[in-house]
């Protein structure tokens, strides 16, 4: 139970009293700065509690957006202030300070007490929603009537919906997922409810597209339709309810992907029913997607906070952006979630598996070379500072391991440092990509371009990665090591190498997209003693070649060695990331914005 102090003389006739039960608040009442210090100290510290003014007249759901987001420490709007535990000490001392003391607007001053203490107080976009303190008949009786005129529900219910979204999910998807999202919320149900039903429906999907056949193929493409509007009705409930949460940010991190990825996985299986393999497909699929997302996650994450942040290209950008079909044509070319997903639904019920992924992989490799070529652009265009928090972001994205260190510390004092880090980046991974690729499975020449990329992708991390085009190393990473495995499984005589390979690139993929959840979060990269474990880039790159070359001409062990790689890192990867998830320091990220 939360508490809410609502200071000064009640207004006639105000059911903020009641407002605030409803939001599940215990309220108290306090004359004054003195008498709500008094209240705040027996509230018990693990507890939220808010200061409203018992003057204000509002929306309701204006303060359930004030007081009730829990991703906020403090939050505020006109005569509301909420405090969580964490900001409960700056509360304290902004009370005991005599600048509140005889202030009109109490919960105002305090609000601004808390910024100047370093709490940064959150001021949500309330539109059209009222929250106001009039403080006579006539500026009271005017409130009530803005209160009247505006239908708080509609606009909580169109607020429900992500303010960036595709074309198809906008048009339709949430016109009537917002609805389901309503629905639930009245039944109690939580989005982590909704967002497991989104899985399960997934992997049903998946099963059905498993089996081969038509029907499985039509019952596969409409479930996947379904577990998408389900996909946005769990992220449409949280923003409806406010009911934001560690796990669901998780959950919502990651179970997107792994719908997917399965899927691909059934589409496969349901081609081999029919004697026709297509896992390489799948597998360059899933290779080119992580890929594409790496690249938006790198290229945020170094932009993140740099300063002096101008660009011509960008500059163009919100030119575009000014004109309406620009904006959906820019956002439908990219092939984000919402289109991609109605595509492989529509093509898994009327087409084949190999038709599928042929269409995932033009579509995306499309959508992947203009997103880049434009970061590219306005990379080398801008004039900003990269700052040092963004280039510890770029290092722990790049999931450089033990080798990678060792090389670095190694070439310290050698003039290869002199070389950028993306060329050094460059070097690396052509010299290991073309090996793989012209040298025949197993030969020792991969090995020893494993051994040169390991050392030359140290090299690259081994100073801060503030260039101007640093943030395409994690995903030219990414490329390297995804590819070898794809390549090395493709051309290998052992039975099942490509399924196995599949698992193993899914596995390392669920840590890299943890991995940009937590730093997102603002909590830094998963532990040191993971990478070190899990041996980074470079080195499960180098025990893939290395097994490959030990196991050529050994029937199925290949097989087996890649399966086994596969089921050690989920096992490892999976339970940090759930004891991290499940802890009380993770943050409750939910993105707002992302649309692929």
């Amino acid at each position: 139970m939360s508490t809410a102090i609502l200071t000064g003389p009640p207004a006639p006739g105000s059911s903020l009293d009641g407002d605030l039960r409803s939001l599940g608040f215990d309220v108290r009442a306090a004359s004054g700065a003195d008498e709500a210090a008094a209240l705040l100290a027996t509230v018990p510290a693990g507890e939220r509690v808010a200061l409203v003014d018992a003057r204000f007249v509002g929306h309701r759901h204006a303060l359930r957006l004030a007081l009730t987001d829990p991703r906020f420490p403090a939050a505020a709007a006109p005569g509301a202030l909420t405090a969580q535990p964490g900001a409960r000490p700056a509360l304290t001392r902004a009370l005991s300070t005599a600048t509140v003391h005889g202030s009109d607007d109490l919960t105002g001053t305090l609000a601004d007490a808390l910024d100047a203490d370093g709490v940064a107080v959150h001021r949500p976009q309330l539109g059209t929603l009222v929250a106001a303190v009039p403080t006579d008949a006539e500026a009271r009786h005017r409130a009530r009537t803005a209160v009247d005129a505006v239908d708080e529900e509609a606009v909580r219910l169109r607020s429900a919906v992500k303010a960036h979204d595709g074309f198809f999910t906008t048009f339709f998807i949430s016109p009537y997922s917002r609805h389901i999202a309503r629905w639930c919320a009245r039944r109690g149900l939580t989005p982590n409810q909704v967002t497991t039903a989104s899985l399960l429906t997934a992997l049903v999907a998946a099963g059905c597209a498993a089996t081969g056949d038509r029907a499985g193929y039509v019952a596969a493409g409409v479930l996947l339709l379904v577990s998408f509007v389900l996909d946005c009705a769990d992220g449409q409930l949280a923003r409806y309810a406010l009911k934001y949460s560690t796990m669901g940010a998780w959950l919502d991190a990651t179970f997107d992907r792994a719908k997917e990825y399965a899927f691909y996985a059934g589409l496969a299986l349901g081609a081999a029913r029919n004697g026709d393999d297509v896992w390489a497909l799948a597998l360059g699929a899933m290779v080119l997607m992580t890929c594409r997302h790496v690249v938006d996650f790198s290229f945020n994450e170094a932009n993140h906070d740099a300063t002096a942040n101008t660009s011509p290209t960008a500059a163009l950008s919100d030119r575009l952006d000014g004109l309406g079909w620009t904006v959906w044509a820019r956002r439908m070319i990219i092939l984000p979630i919402g289109e991609r997903w109605a595509m492989i639904a529509v093509l898994t019920a009327v087409t084949s598996p190999r038709i599928v992924f042929w269409a995932l992989i033009v579509g995306c490799a499309f959508g992947a070379c203009y997103t880049t070529a434009g970061r590219v652009l306005r990379s080398l265009t801008r004039k900003a500072k990269r700052t040092d928090r963004a280039a510890q972001a770029l290092a722990e994205l790049a999931d450089s391991g033990p080798l990678a260190g060792i090389a670095g510390r190694a070439l310290r004092r050698t003039g290869i440092l002199l070389l950028p880090p993306l060329v050094l980046g460059l070097i690396a991974t052509g010299a290991l990509l073309a090996a793989v690729l012209a040298r025949p499975f197993g030969a020792t020449q991969t090995m020893v371009a494993a051994v040169f990329y390991a050392v030359f992708a140290g090299a690259a991390v081994a100073r801060p990665l503030k260039g101007a085009l640093d943030w395409l190393l994690p995903p030219l990473f990414r490329a390297a090591e995804y590819t070898t495995v794809l390549v090395l499984a493709a051309r290998s005589d052992s039975p099942g190498a490509l399924p196995a390979a599949f698992g193993l690139v899914a596995a390392v993929a669920y840590h890299h997209y943890d991995t940009v959840y937590r730093i997102r979060g603002g909590t830094g990269a998963p532990p040191a003693w993971l990478v070190r474990v899990t041996g980074g880039h470079e080195g499960r790159t180098l025990l893939v070649t290395v097994l490959a070359a030990l196991l050529a001409d050994r029937g199925d062990d290949f097989t087996l060695a890649l399966t086994a790689l596969a089921v050690a890192v989920a096992l490892v990867v999976l339970v940090e990331s759930i004891r991290f998830w499940v802890s009380s320091g993770a943050p409750a990220v939910h993105d707002e914005g992302e649309t692929a």
